[in-house]
């Protein structure tokens, strides 16, 4: 058990980190064709970027246009 902590913990950081990239290019992209849907870079996104991965980026995106409606 003592031999997953690290991969978990560095798993969890690749995913978080990835996510937030992935948050700041699409923000920059929909910006670009004028297109006013933003997620906000912070820590909730952060720890839900890293504990659901690219799927939990497409959820906030998802929450965000829903509330857009």
């Amino acid at each position: 058990m003592p031999e997953e902590r690290p991969h978990f913990v560095v798993n969890f950081i690749i995913r978080a980190i990835l996510g937030i990239a992935i948050i700041f290019f699409v923000n920059e992209f929909l910006s670009g064709k004028g297109i006013s849907l933003h997620v906000g870079m912070n820590p909730v996104t952060f720890l839900t970027s890293g504990v659901l991965g690219i799927p939990g980026v497409a959820l906030l995106y998802g929450i965000t246009f829903y509330q857009n409606l």
